[in-house]
């Protein structure tokens, strides 16, 4: 089942897949995906196979296997015409594993709201060795502060050349600024979204 916003004929396609704890219906993930279908961007939506089970009243908790994750994004790609037309990302752990199958599918880029970088808390567990050479042009819109890694963790890290990285100001792992930061949660949203847009609509 996907859920579908934006354009019918738009020329950007983007797949967002959900993260580790939230539904593909989660309101962070509707705000994203309806404000990118008003910037002309299709956005398609789906759920990992652990999420789907639970909507229909299964009580499996912890996210699936990688190799499952990324069976799914391979298959979804694969239903929604191929790689080489679609931009895919998604919200922490589903961004991850799109990054994971970018180069393999040939995608036309990477969009990732709150990359993990590591587990909080173990700053020296990383999950980067396959974004050293990522062949993929891939944005990440992170927050400064995101404890799955945050300006001053991620400045030391190697990373490749095609990846860029928009810090979202004050922004905790889903963007939501500190209160006395100045910056309301929808703004920092609203520059995610208006720089992913304009990643994607340059490609």
């Amino acid at each position: 089942m996907f859920l579908t916003d934006g354009p019918d004929a738009a020329e950007q396609v983007y797949v967002f897949a959900h993260g580790a704890g939230g539904a593909m219906d989660a309101p962070f993930m509707n705000t994203v995906a309806r404000e990118l279908g008003e910037r002309g961007i299709r956005v398609v939506r789906f759920e990992f196979p652990y999420m789907a089970a639970r909507r229909t009243g299964g009580k499996r908790g912890a996210p699936d296997r990688e190799a499952v994750l990324l069976k799914t994004w391979r298959e979804v790609a694969a239903e929604l015409g191929g790689g080489p037309r679609l931009f895919i990302g998604g919200k922490s752990m589903g961004g991850r594993m799109a990054t994971l199958v970018a180069d393999e599918l040939q995608v036309r880029g990477a969009v990732i709201f709150g990359y993990p970088f590591h587990p909080p808390g173990q700053p020296n567990k990383l999950r980067t060795a396959h974004l050293e050479n990522l062949a993929t042009p891939m944005l990440v819109l992170q927050g400064e502060r995101d404890v799955f890694g945050a300006r001053d963790d991620v400045a030391a890290y190697r990373l490749s050349p095609q990846i860029r990285i928009e810090w979202i100001p004050e922004g905790d792992h889903s963007l939501k600024p500190r209160a006395k930061s100045g910056t309301t949660e929808r703004q920092n949203l609203l520059h995610a979204i208006d720089t992913a847009a304009a990643f994607m609509t340059s490609r």
